[in-house]
């Protein structure tokens, strides 16, 4: 009995293909209607922060506090219209407002609230949404129409209303057409490439719908696990795009390899069972590479991350599931019914590897040194720019720019600093409307407000039970830049502490958009090492066990480094220098932010293992059947070259519909992923890997005799059919010659 896993589960999928598909078809299909049926777990509020705003958090939710559902409105002049016109307004916008039902909490400068610009020209009207604030969107039409009318009827002078509800209205259309704009571009240009790769109908439709039948599986089973990791809707774009990504290329690692064999002259059983017992073991070393670099996303101790890494984690798991099991079973079934639907335009695509790819290798082993030289020395230009790297959190100038709701938004962060985004001073104590509390509240706006760093309106708020209060406090600056986090610091380190921080039994903890940054890049700083420690160092584990070599585990992480590294470069040349910028649509240019660099490493790290591990394992199964070094890297680089590019240019184009995404963040993900794979399928794959395998000569095999316990996973199919009678009903499933592999 082979201990080809792989090859054991794909000859036993093509010997019972019709248990394979139906048990795969009822899989997805439980896994979508079971998963359905649980409510999608989500994350707390102090689930979605760390540090002392995750504290706050915490507080908050233990005393039952209710986040109202906030707005404001404003009232603004230009410097040519009289004070009286926007007095006014504003007279109309409150009288309006008083009007509507479901207003509540009601404050402007008609009442003396301090709401009223330092120029003049400028005024904010504040109210809160009666009722439940998760369906103040049902109740915020009516609201808004009034200011709209006021707004018509005063068009002399701004009026206009910004808040939580209304710009998650706004913004939530924005964006719901950006995502599903990339999930319906993905899925035709995935198509064109498989039908380019293929020439047939059949063979191109295969691995797109294997991937999406794999995608739902996870989605349903996202139900069950969102029970402890919860997720949010970007965890399942993520999943749709390296579910994708991942599920189309195993198809087409499988269907590849199985055309191959069949051009090579085997029959249709043993081109399959080859496929299995080679591919099929690529896919699964290739798998398990992908977890594991998921897997760090949870050490980074940011439920975001966890939640993205377990659906991450839960597509690829399920891709490999159905590329060892349901996929072989469908080739069998089709056979060469694959080959339907060919399109005369494009004509039978030949099996061979082409001209292009092996006319580069011979350049490359012909002068190893000098290719190695070259195309490492490019990628380290490339990548120079990234210690320049600026970081920053992700702020309104990642959002889209031209909807109405973010210019007011700008223009009441410019007319009052810090207060669309406070900071927030958060007092639990067992009474806070006692006096002592009170004066401790009152020095704290005095002395914030004196040191010039702070501003009004600075707020309290209390919950029912008089256990909480929450003091808004406006900071310098536009919440991200270093006059907010100057600010921030003299409010946490002097204000604080010396008035409600000094209140006996009280705990006090500041809050915030900017405190919120600044402590995601605290963790950032401290987890990223070990999250780059633990994929490098499980990475190298798992290519020392499947290719017996400690050269070849070292050389990948090296080179995949390389291509993430040149990533990384590049994004500092765009989105920090503007390189480009006009041509994605880029608004301005600034820092990086702060979430992008980790999530590529784990997210590329994975994706470019999976190219890795096929080509080197085209490579090794040369090398076991006795080639030498520089024939093996022949074979394999050139056997492959079909199948990576198609894989990479869709790829490539999958995630370039990112680019075409209103946010910054976005963008930056999509052009990473895109560069990172495009240079990993040519760059790195097809000069640097071969001719630093050329010049390390036999080195390559290189493992210590204390390491010669490693078990031996050969890499070549030898055939070896043994033909099972036919069974007594004539059943063809049964009639299946089984392959022989050697491990």
């Amino acid at each position: 009995m082979s201990g080809n896993i792989a090859g054991r589960m794909g000859r036993w999928s093509a010997r019972h293909r019709k248990t394979a598909v139906l048990g795969w078809l009822a899989f997805v299909v439980l896994a979508v209607v079971l998963g359905g049926m649980l409510q999608r777990g989500e994350r707390t509020g102090s689930e979605t922060e760390v540090g002392a705003p995750a504290r706050a958090a915490e507080i908050l939710d233990r005393n039952g506090w209710e986040e109202p559902a906030s707005e404001m409105v404003l009232v603004q002049r230009a410097d040519d219209v009289a004070q009286g016109a926007a007095d006014a307004a504003l007279t109309d916008v409150v009288a309006a407002l008083a009007a509507q039902p479901d207003v509540e909490n009601l404050t402007s400068p008609l009442d003396g609230a301090p709401l009223t610009s330092p120029d003049g020209r400028s005024a904010l009207v504040t109210f809160d949404i009666r009722g439940d604030p998760d369906t103040a969107e049902e109740r915020i039409e009516p609201i808004q129409d009034a200011v709209a009318a006021v707004a018509a009827d005063h068009d002399d002078v701004l009026v206009e209303q910004f808040g939580g509800t209304s710009a998650e209205l706004a913004l939530g259309d924005v964006l719901e057409d950006d995502f599903t704009r990339a999930e319906l571009l993905s899925i035709p240009i995935t198509l064109a490439v498989l039908l380019l790769a293929f020439g047939a109908i059949v063979a191109a439709v295969l691995p797109l719908v294997f991937a999406l039948s794999a995608f739902a599986g996870a989605v349903g089973l996202l139900g069950f696990t969102s029970q402890i990791w919860g997720v949010d809707d970007s965890a399942q774009i993520v999943m749709l795009l390296i579910g994708l990504a991942v599920g189309v290329d195993y198809s087409l690692f499988y269907l590849k390899r199985e055309r191959e064999e069949r051009a090579r002259g085997a029959g249709p059983v043993d081109a399959l069972d080859i496929a299995a017992a080679t591919s099929g073991r690529s896919i699964l070393i290739s798998g398990i590479t992908v977890v594991v670099a998921m897997a760090g996303m949870f050490l980074t101790g940011f439920a975001v991350f966890s939640g993205i890494g377990s659906a991450t984690i839960l597509v690829v798991a399920t891709s490999v599931l159905g590329s060892l099991t349901v996929l072989p079973a469908l080739m069998s079934w089709l056979g060469d019914k694959v080959e339907k639907g060919r399109l005369p335009v494009i004509g039978r695509r030949a099996a061979g590897p082409g001209r292009f790819w092996p006319a580069v290798l011979r350049v490359v082993l012909r002068r190893p040194l000098v290719a190695a030289v070259v195309a490492g020395g490019a990628l380290v230009a490339l990548a120079a720019p990234a210690l320049t790297m600026d970081l920053r959190n992700e702020a309104v100038t990642d959002l889209p720019q031209d909807v109405p709701v973010i210019q007011t938004y700008e223009r009441i962060a410019e007319a009052f600093p810090g207060g669309a985004s406070p900071a927030e001073v958060v007092i639990e104590a067992d009474d806070v409307t006692a006096p002592q509390v009170q004066a401790a509240i009152a020095d704290l706006r005095e002395q914030a407000l004196a040191t010039g760093r702070m501003n009004e309106p600075v707020e309290v708020e209390t919950n029912e039970a008089g256990t909480v209060a929450v003091v808004s406090v406006p900071l310098d600056g536009d919440g991200e830049d270093q006059a907010s986090r100057d600010a921030l610091a003299a409010l946490e380190d002097d204000v604080v502490p010396a008035t409600v921080g000094a209140l006996d039994g009280a705990t006090v903890v500041v809050s915030g958009e900017t405190a919120s940054g600044v402590a995601f890049e605290r963790l950032m700083a401290e987890r990223t090492p070990w999250v780059f420690a633990f994929v490098l160092v499980l990475a190298f584990v798992l290519l020392l066990v499947s290719f017996r070599s400690v050269v070849i585990a070292a050389t990948a992480i090296v080179l995949n480094l390389l291509s993430v590294a040149a990533a990384y470069g590049a994004l500092v040349l765009v989105f920090q220098e503007g390189w480009g910028a006009d041509l994605i649509g880029l608004d301005q240019t600034g820092g990086i932010v702060n979430w992008i660099p980790l999530f590529l490493f784990v997210i590329l790290f994975g994706l470019s293992m999976d190219y890795h591990v096929f080509i080197l394992s085209r490579i090794r199964e040369a090398r076991d059947r006795g080639r030498s070094t520089r024939d093996a890297v022949t074979s394999g680089i050139t056997s492959s070259a079909g199948v990576v590019t198609s894989a990479a240019v869709i790829m490539v184009f999958v995630f370039l519909t990112f680019v075409t995404l209103s946010l910054t963040s976005l963008k930056q993900m999509g052009i990473g992923l895109a560069l990172a794979v495009l240079l990993d399928a040519t760059v790195v794959r097809a000069v640097l890997l071969p001719a630093v395998m050329q010049l390390l000569g036999e080195r390559n095999w290189y493992l210590p005799r204390w390491l010669e316990w490693l078990p031996t996973l050969r890499h070549e199919a030898a055939p070896a059919p043994v033909v099972l009678p036919t069974q007594a009903d004539g059943r063809r499933d049964e009639e299946v010659p089984v392959l022989a592999a050697r491990d």
